[in-house]
């Protein structure tokens, strides 16, 4: 059973050969294969190449085009906000943030799609990860999620004032952040994405009211339009943090693959998901990067037991750059053995 099989499969509640394994593999990736993580943020090439490496080497399910908040913004607002660092990601400083000065919002375009851009530069990565694997792996492709989006431009602690003092501009900018959702979803499935995650880091700070408000509405409409125009491509939600109290409307959304944070409730948000697959939720400080290989294994075991046959091995973010290789094969053995 290929990679894509078996994660269909898990979806469906059809039987597998083994339980899948889709850690998210960047920094991890890039460190492994030998790179500075600037180059593979910055080529298309390395980061297919990096992909390619930890799926031979570590037989995982995935291979992961997720890597950086700044693509989008670069390509909407320019470098301007954008700090490079060799060996992390770009970080976005929010004293220098694109929406600054809100009125610039009208300004902002959907973005084309330029060769020469960094969005176009993870189509670039598709296109070469599926011309090497065929039909036997999966893809998941990456976008930022309506709030992220909105807070990489805006800046976080902005964009959560925005709710209280300039709700209209708040639901203006989630909006267009969608939009450049939907069209960067279609263009990485046209080059072979056969899954989309979605990052919505920041909702993990709002509570279930301003979440229902603001987010989630947006965050439905991204996953309509792929699930209307794409119905063979999955969908993966993550949520960085804490999302227990805004499980019951999550579970409202037409996710495929739920990546649940180690700091949430795994047991309180099965509850509420029932049979939709759970990936995720082994801590990746106190389990991956600090734990033993016996550590994780029964850190998995946990999540495994949790969750039942509607579960996909993971922990509850990004696989830490400095995560003892032992460890991440712990975490492939599990799957492998269940």
């Amino acid at each position: 059973m290929n990679s894509y099989e078996r994660v269909r499969n898990t979806v469906l509640g059809k039987p597998v050969d083994h339980l899948t394994c889709q850690p998210m593999l960047m920094q991890f990736a890039a460190s492994y294969s030998g790179m500075p993580f600037i180059d593979y943020t910055r080529d298309g090439r390395k980061m297919a190449e990096a992909q390619l490496r930890v799926v031979r080497d570590f037989d995982v399910d995935v291979l992961l085009t997720c890597s950086d908040p700044a693509r989008e913004v670069i390509d909407i607002a320019g470098e301007g906000s954008i700090e490079w660092f060799e060996n992390q990601g770009p970080a976005i400083q929010e004293e220098r943030a694109a929406l600054a000065d809100k009125s610039r919002l009208k300004e902002f375009r959907i973005p084309s799609l330029d060769p020469a851009g960094r969005m176009y530069d993870r189509i670039r990565a598709i296109e070469i990860m599926r011309r090497e694997v065929g039909q036997e792996n999966t893809i998941c492709g990456w976008v930022e999620g309506p709030l992220a989006l909105a807070a990489e431009l805006r800046g976080i602690n902005r964009i959560m004032t925005d709710f209280f003092d300039d709700p209209g501009f708040a639901h203006d900018l989630l909006h267009f952040c969608a939009d450049v959702a939907i069209m960067y979803a279609d263009a990485q499935i046209a080059a072979g994405a056969d899954t989309i995650g979605m990052s919505d880091a920041a909702a993990g700070m709002q509570g279930p009211v301003l979440y229902k408000e603001f987010v989630h509405g947006e965050q439905m409409r991204v996953y309509q339009h792929i699930k209307k125009n794409h119905p063979g491509v999955l969908t993966r939600s993550h949520m960085c943090g804490k999302t227990t109290r805004l499980v019951a409307d999550m579970s409202e959304l037409p996710v495929d693959i739920y990546e649940i944070d180690f700091p949430s409730d795994l047991a309180k948000m099965k509850a509420k998901l029932g049979d939709r697959v759970i990936s995720g939720n082994v801590s990746t400080i106190s389990d991956m990067l600090e734990g033993t290989p016996e550590r994780v294994y029964e850190a998995v075991a946990h999540c495994h037991e949790v969750c039942g046959k509607y579960f996909i091995a993971n922990c509850g973010c990004e696989v830490p750059p400095a995560t003892p290789t032992e460890n991440l094969q712990a975490l492939v053995r599990y799957a492998k053995e269940h």
